[in-house]
């Protein structure tokens, strides 16, 4: 999906480019791709990494255009882990700005009016834009951070009763999202770095708009690292609560067989074809019965008295 804006601010969508004006894609097609290579002059190398699932977070600079990647934070219900990040792309160029993304997201959304878009209203160089675009990701993760906490939240208390492991493997599924969390925030902190000390565009930069974004992104990657420690040795707290809570189920399944093994013994025995007492007579089925009811009731107070059941 490509949708051409005027400037970077407002909802001022038009139809052709013009110059200044600020071109979001999303999700494109085949089609669409060959209209940005042919169109847009966006070089095909460019257009294949920005596509890449697992491209890196990198600054370019040419004398024609400038290019930066970014990972920003994206929901996911295809493999279970509910969150991942994906690279975001932003090309500049004397005329245009444009950025590409593989996937709708919350940082640039293609299909409905972006609240975002009035925090930048005002803006009108690409390279304060894009600082605008690294802390709101920033606010992203940070947000997606706090759903993940709620989730792990929820995991524990199932974790507390279970003796399976699916609960150990949901955790592990929320392990794999911080761990990519980590890894894009690291990468694009190098990436604010490199922009803050780049002589070619140092003196075009917003020096507060950057410490800001730094700031959301260190914000971002230390709450990251917290939960993973957090989580890490949750989990190994939880797969011996999980063996733990095995033994237990095997020690009262135990303590039931022994109990029932004293009626079942009783039985056997006056079940012999020799001589036994009581054969001849008529109270010889109520008082096996119930001193087989007396000697298990005995062995459960027995248990219990022990802390067994």
């Amino acid at each position: 999906m490509i949708k051409i804006f005027k400037t970077f601010g407002g909802y001022n969508e038009i139809q052709k480019t013009e110059k200044g004006c600020w071109i979001n894609v999303i999700k494109p097609t085949t089609e669409e791709i060959q209209r940005l290579s042919d169109e847009f002059q966006l070089p095909q190398d460019i257009i294949n990494d920005i596509l890449d699932q697992d491209e890196r977070p990198r600054v370019e600079f040419e004398d024609d255009w400038s290019l930066i990647i970014m990972r920003i934070p994206v929901q996911n219900t295809n493999n279970g882990v509910p969150f991942q990040t994906i690279p975001l792309g932003v090309f500049m160029s004397r005329d245009i700005t444009l950025t590409l993304c593989l996937q709708n997201n919350e940082i640039l959304p293609a299909e409905k009016s972006s609240p975002f878009r009035e925090q930048y209203r005002e803006i009108t160089d690409s390279i304060n834009f894009i600082l605008r675009l690294f802390l709101h990701s920033g606010n992203v993760y940070l947000k997606y951070l706090k759903q993940i906490n709620q989730q792990t939240s929820l995991i524990e208390q199932d974790l507390e009763k279970s003796i399976k492991n699916r609960e150990l493997n949901k955790l592990l599924k929320m392990e794999k999202c911080l761990v990519y969390f980590i890894t894009s925030i690291k990468a694009n902190e190098i990436v604010l770095a490199k922009l803050r000390n780049s002589k070619k565009i140092n003196t075009e930069i917003n020096q507060d708009l950057l410490e800001d974004a730094i700031i959301e992104n260190k914000q971002a990657l230390e709450m990251s690292q917290i939960y993973s420690d957090i989580q890490s040795g949750m989990m190994d707290a939880f797969a011996s609560v999980i063996s733990n809570n095995l033994n237990v189920v095997m020690k009262q399944l135990t303590l039931i067989s022994i109990i029932l093994m004293i009626p079942t013994l009783i039985a056997s025995i006056f079940g012999m074809n020799v001589p036994i007492p009581f054969e001849n007579s008529v109270w010889a089925l109520p008082t096996i019965i119930s001193v087989s009811l007396f000697l298990s009731i005995l062995g459960v107070i027995l248990f219990r008295k022990r802390h067994w059941f």
